[in-house]
């Protein structure tokens, strides 16, 4: 059975581990994508199945709010919940439900494919979606003042449906699992994290990191609006980094956008590849920072070794000190692959059918990485920061 985020270096516990590791962190990192995000309950079933319960979750957008269901609720019950959240958000709010959305779809031929994803996202426009979002009338845009209504669409009903899937006092116990969300303070542009290991975290938290503008407006928390994290970085793997522990670390990265793709050969690609350079992630530049970085610390925690006693109480000796670490870094990076039916709408391409092929993609990805030979042993003094890929 999985321990809770334990500061005080507390090991990880799962028989899916190599024997004698030194985990202490099993995060996961939830990548914002609208629509796309139906990928990660997937990748979080199939490590739910290995015994690999997080015990830190960080997302950004929609993965803030798949983090919300995933921490408020108890292990036996988090897949269910996730699937009643996809589910429930799926659901065409006006016009009744086609025939296709119970159907499986994926052996249609493409052009046929490609017809339902546009039908999918354009009642997502014109309709908005179950429980999430509702359009705004448009000759009432004048009437609003306040950052908290300006928007096309409207987003109180995502605040009902957080509530009624999310414990938010189990949520907010960091004994069981640590939560962070990123967002953006409108007023002052800094990004920041909503963490529940400083505060306690309300839905609001969670809304504002997915209140992506013009489409959703700000959130406003003790005072001040806050707007999407991914307006100014969509991966939460900085919040990791940056953090002042010294935990060796399991992470799952999962991301929804490739930083890699073809070039465009007319205007809608274009505009699906604009989406996918923006919003993807920086994972390969980070993680050879952070292995540069995490060098020195261990030489410089190897050299500290060497220091007489005698100098053990001068200030210098005790700024070294705080900053050597031998930590370990091992992350699992998850990129959902483009469908055929995918176009420049495919972040809010909501629907039934499509939801469901982006949940079994995720849930083969994790399988084939777990499956892996040496893929979840620790890093080594050597190399003590290793990336995997399973699409590379």
């Amino acid at each position: 059975m999985s321990v809770g985020y334990d500061p005080q270096h507390q090991l990880y516990q799962s028989a899916s581990l190599p024997a004698g590791h030194q985990y202490h962190v099993v995060a996961l990192l939830l990548q914002g994508g609208g629509a796309l995000g139906s990928y990660q309950p997937g990748v979080y079933q199939g490590l739910a199945e290995a015994d690999l319960h997080p015990n830190w979750v960080a997302g950004i957008s929609i993965g803030a709010l798949n983090a919300a269901i995933i921490a408020g609720n108890p292990p036996n019950k988090r897949v269910d919940q996730l699937r009643r959240f996809w589910e429930t958000i799926c659901q065409p709010p006006l016009l009744p439900a086609t025939p296709l959305s119970h159907l499986d779809t994926s052996q249609w031929p493409d052009p046929m494919q490609h017809m339902l994803a546009g039908w999918e996202a354009w009642r997502s426009l014109l309709e908005g979606q179950n429980g999430f979002y509702r359009p705004r009338l448009p000759w009432s845009f004048h009437q609003y003042s306040t950052p908290a209504e300006i928007s096309f669409y409207d987003t109180s009903p995502l605040k009902q449906t957080l509530e009624q899937l999310v414990d938010f006092d189990r949520l907010n116990d960091s004994r069981l699992m640590r939560v962070s969300v990123g967002a953006v303070n409108v007023r002052t542009g800094n990004f920041v994290y909503f963490d529940n290991t400083r505060q306690k975290l309300r839905a609001e938290h969670f809304m504002a990191s997915g209140a992506l503008p013009p489409g959703f407006p700000a959130v406003e928390i003790d005072g001040e609006f806050y707007w999407d994290g991914g307006v100014v970085s969509n991966t939460p793997l900085g919040q990791l980094i940056g953090a002042d522990e010294r935990n060796n670390t399991l992470a799952f990265q999962v991301d929804l956008w490739s930083a890699r793709g073809d070039l465009p050969g007319n205007m809608k690609e274009v505009a699906m590849r604009q989406k996918d350079i923006q919003y993807s992630s920086r994972t390969r530049m980070m993680t050879d920072v952070l292995r540069h970085e995490l060098h020195f610390r261990e030489m410089l925690s190897e050299l500290m070794e060497l220091v007489p006693a005698e100098h053990h109480d001068k200030k210098i000796f005790l700024a070294a000190q705080q900053a050597a670490s031998s930590q370990r870094l091992n992350v699992i990076h998850l990129i959902y692959q483009d469908k055929v039916y995918d176009d420049h709408y495919k972040d809010y391409q909501f629907g039934l059918q499509t939801m469901r092929q982006h949940w079994h993609s995720g849930y083969q990805d994790i399988r084939n990485s777990l499956q892996r030979p040496g893929w979840l042993d620790m890093p080594d003094a050597a190399n003590s920061c290793v990336t995997h890929d399973i699409h590379r």
